[in-house]
């Protein structure tokens, strides 16, 4: 029997990483206190049938009637077979405030939580775990410029807010704590002794906040990018990060330019672009210190918050000649990190008679904590997202001496404010907000960073220290949330463009079809416009003036744009948006188009889909790096028998990444192996290749150089590794691996083994309480896709297989026939764990299954299982 070497894998020693610095997930990590195990001992001892009581006591009503305040007229409530509710009124009033009540049914503990959590309160909720979180969260003021919003958006949103918050606190005014959610008990067995606040607009705004923060672009590129150079110097550095390739991948609009600060598609025009430069000057030695303590701090924020990294979506709309129904068929798939309960709750809010004073038919996609649909589609258009990405974040380096700062050779006064933070269990903690004109200092969060500053300013004995602060477009007041309401009630292209000039962050691709046949693609946002040509690549030297903001944005009538383009279809997944001659600096750091080229593939290679066939598009799992890679690892000369047994399943693969498929496991497993070999001897952990779009690019071009050092394994002093000894290691390594993980043979191999979705609540999924995360968290999906295919089931090489992000939501719309459209959520509407609804979507979700989407009143009706009617509450004691 030949023999199996061990090896300590690069998934392996992520794992092994990961627990040594905790768990990023709030709260981090939330150990078993001694309330916690009372708690943990009281509920067992209670017995199973009072378990089933806690966890089921909290579930709606969704039969009958029950009274809500401040409504007119009755609203009624219609769920179907999955528990997803569309509501029927007769005022957009009452409808906003009927669903803040819905959303307050199916989801309040959620949007407590994340309440918190925008607000900087996660510790009054979860203790000192929380502090930290709370501190970042608190010195960029998310609720203070939530607070500012409230004066800016229009009299009609105000008063959607008002209604939903209303309806929300009618729920929470008829229930206790317990009857709202079982998280509830729990935290109050363990002493919390908690009851939750009314709900405010101001809550509501603070959420766009944590999805503007999700998706706020390249901050962490910014960060890496300076490190990248300390370690390995700027022209190795360069390797890493190759430029966009517009021949390869086409942007999403290829033509059109910019007349008299007016985007115009179709048009031509001189390339006026101004050189751009990466921006920073500063000691290279002492900045990379401050700035690499920030990133493993915000590293460290809740998964509620978003990673901000490797996120990514898909949208893309065919015309009617383009189509089989004769009409438009617009998809989109949001990819986000992975979480109990989704981020999506599906909701319908349609007038019974459509009119001026009720002009609301809507349905799709909502946020629970946010009045309207934020994805989806009314009676005459729909729309999809995908991320935009644009450069939106500068981090500074700041010189600071005692409350002032250095700026254009003279020092200037800090802002500052105090704030404090309740902890649960502990004592207050009190901190101090330094702010530069930039924006606030993170550094000052971390007392470990604030020391890496004072020890970092270079002369010995000066009271100068670095600083690190951040400029954010989302730090600004902007009326985003008018956009929403805007897009819900849009009926042609100039009002749909005309909701889209209100979102301000984040900013997001828009794909827009209509029932007239139309379709077309709108970037909005506020991106910022820079002085000098400063490209915003790198942290930048605050006390440069010429390093600032211009105080201007890119001004939306130039952004790109297009309707009904010539070649019948529009297709955005996070690539470049225009060509390289688009004269505003958007972003480098675009996501590298494989998804939106096999996508653009895909349908350029069929006359007309159908929305059957669009929605299979959504589901391809063909591995973008496959047909580029595989040849090198086959060319591999290895022993036959125990060492070619993977090898030989490369041979017949069709790169494909089905959950059943042992070649794509194999694949990934080599590659997993291969990114450890070549760059792991050389960059930090901080550092090591997640094994995404970007480092699809960088070995491709490696690989046509074997002698490239990156090859060499600078810790094997004596011998120097070229191209083919990686290779041959990495396929040695990948057996053994796969061997020891799932078997000898083989045949016996598959995907999605490894590739598994875990989806674990932000909260209490983190407790490390057994009994009480098994309540939680659902796992055992085993999935096919992988990182930038179609089907994005992202996953980190340096940490393992698990999937850290997918497909959000799944939704085709067929502007033909809208009771034709698809849709399907990655948890379920509820976020209840004692529901059925609470994962019931889930197991369709990963068999590539969609539910139909019901939206005229009779296919409503015809779907709906429960009927609730909530009515006006006439008598105060009602």
């Amino acid at each position: 029997m030949t023999e199996v070497p061990a090896s300590d894998s690069p998934p392996e020693r992520g794992r092994l990483r990961r627990a040594r610095a905790g768990f990023r997930a709030l709260p981090r990590p939330l150990r078993a206190s001694t309330y916690a195990v009372v708690a943990l001992v009281l509920v067992l001892v209670a017995g199973l049938v009072a378990v089933v009581v806690a966890v089921r006591h909290p579930l709606p009503q969704e039969e009958g009637e029950l009274a809500v305040p401040g409504l007119a007229a009755p609203v009624t409530v219609l769920r179907d077979e999955h528990g997803i509710p569309q509501l029927y009124g007769d005022s957009l009033t009452d409808l906003v405030r009927a669903q803040g009540f819905v959303h307050a049914q199916e989801r309040f503990f959620e949007m407590d939580v994340r309440r918190h959590a925008t607000a900087g309160r996660l510790a009054e909720l979860f203790g000192e775990d929380a502090v930290e979180s709370d501190s970042y969260v608190r010195s960029m003021g998310w609720r203070r410029v939530a607070e500012q919003e409230l004066a800016l958006v229009s009299p009609d949103t105000r008063r959607a807010l008002e209604a939903y918050a209303a309806g929300v606190n009618a729920y929470l005014d008829a229930h206790d704590p317990a009857d709202l959610a079982v998280e509830y008990t729990v935290l109050n067995l363990g002493g919390l002794d908690y009851a939750p606040a009314d709900w405010t607009p101001v809550d509501s705004l603070a959420w766009l906040k944590a999805m503007a923060w999700d998706l706020r672009g390249n901050m962490s590129d910014e960060i890496d990018r300076l490190l990248e150079q300390s370690e390995v110097g700027a022209r190795r550095a360069a390797q890493l990060r190759p430029a966009y390739p517009f021949a390869e991948h086409p942007p999403i609009v290829s033509g059109g330019a910019v007349i008299d600060g007016v985007f115009e598609p179709g048009a031509s025009g001189p390339d006026s672009r101004k050189p751009l430069r990466p921006a920073f000057t500063a000691d290279r030695r002492s900045a990379p210190a401050a700035l690499a303590g920030v990133r493993d701090g915000l590293e460290r924020l809740p998964d509620l918050l978003g990673s901000g990294d490797g996120i990514g979506s898909n949208s893309w709309v065919v015309d009617g000649d383009h189509s089989t129904t004769g009409k438009p068929i617009l998809a989109n798939d949001p990819h986000l990190g992975v979480g109990m309960p989704g981020v999506w709750m599906q909701m319908g809010l349609h007038c019974r008679t459509t009119s001026e004073a009720c002009p609301l038919d809507v349905a799709g996609f909502t946020f629970s904590g946010v009045p309207g649909v934020v994805i989806g589609h009314n009676a005459d258009i729909a729309w999809g997202f995908t991320n935009l990405g644009p450069d939106v974040t500068d981090l500074y380096l700041e010189k600071v001496e005692g409350d002032r700062w250095r700026h254009g050779g003279r020092w200037r006064e800090l802002e500052t404010r105090t704030e404090t933070i309740e902890v649960a269990g502990g004592d207050d903690v009190e901190m101090t907000v330094r702010s530069t004109a930039h924006g606030p200092i993170l550094s000052d969060v971390s007392e470990e960073l604030a020391d890496v500053g004072r020890t970092a300013a270079g002369q010995r004995g000066s009271s100068v220290e670095y600083a690190v602060s951040l400029a954010w477009t989302a730090l600004e007041p902007a009326p985003t949330a008018d956009a929403i309401l805007a897009l819900n009630l849009a009926d042609d292209w100039d009002s749909f463009r005309a909701a889209a000039a209100d979102f301000a962050v984040p900013a997001q691709n828009l794909v827009y079809a209509d029932r007239a046949g139309h379709i077309g693609y709108q970037a909005p946002g506020r991106v910022p416009i820079r002085k000098s040509g400063n490209d915003g690549s790198v942290p930048s030297a605050g006390w440069r003036p010429e390093n600032d903001w211009t105080g201007e944005v890119v001004p939306f009538e130039g952004l790109p744009h297009e309707l009904d383009p010539e070649e019948g279809f529009v297709v955005t997944a996070n690539q470049a948006v225009t060509g390289p001659g688009y004269p505003y600096h958007l972003t480098d750091d675009w996501d590298r188009g494989y998804r939106a080229s096999r996508i653009r593939g895909q349908l350029e290679a069929e006359p007309k889909v159908s929305v059957a066939e669009t929605a299979q598009l959504q589901l391809d799992d063909r591995h973008p790096l496959g047909p580029v890679l595989t040849p090198y690892l086959l060319d591999v000369e290895l022993p036959a028998g125990y060492w070619s047994g993977g090898q030989d399943l490369l041979a017949d693969w069709d790169f494909a990444q089905d959950a059943d498929s042992g070649a794509a496991a194999y694949f990934n497993v080599a590659w997993s192996n291969l990114l450890a070999l070549t760059f792991h001897d050389e960059l930090p952990e901080e550092l090591w290749p997640d094994g995404g779009q970007r480092w699809y690019a960088v070995v491709e071009r490696l690989l046509e150089d074997p002698d490239d050092p990156w090859w060499d394994d600078v810790r094997t002093e004596d011998v120097v590794e070229d191209r083919d000894d990686v290779l041959e290691q990495a396929l040695r390594d990948a057996r053994d691996e796969m061997t020891r993980r799932q078997a000898r043979d083989p045949g016996e191999w598959s995907w999605g083994h490894l590739h598994r979705l875990e989806l674990r609540s932000p909260s209490l999924g983190e407790s490390g309480i057994g009994p009480v995360e098994r309540l939680v968290n659902r796992d055992g999906w085993l999935v096919g896709g992988g990182s930038s295919t179609v089907d994005a089931t992202a996953w980190d090489a340096a940490e393992g297989y698990q999937v850290t992000s997918a497909p959000s939501m799944r939704m085709v719309v067929s502007l033909a026939d809208l009771d034709d459209s698809r849709w399907i959520n990655l948890t379920g509407v509820s976020g209840h764990p004692g529901s059925e609804h609470y994962t019931d979507q889930t197991d369709l979700w990963a068999r590539g299954e969609t539910l139909p989407w019901a939206f005229s009143a009779e296919a409503v009706a015809d779907a709906a299982g429960h009927r609730l009617e909530l009515v006006p509450a006439t008598d105060p004691d009602r």
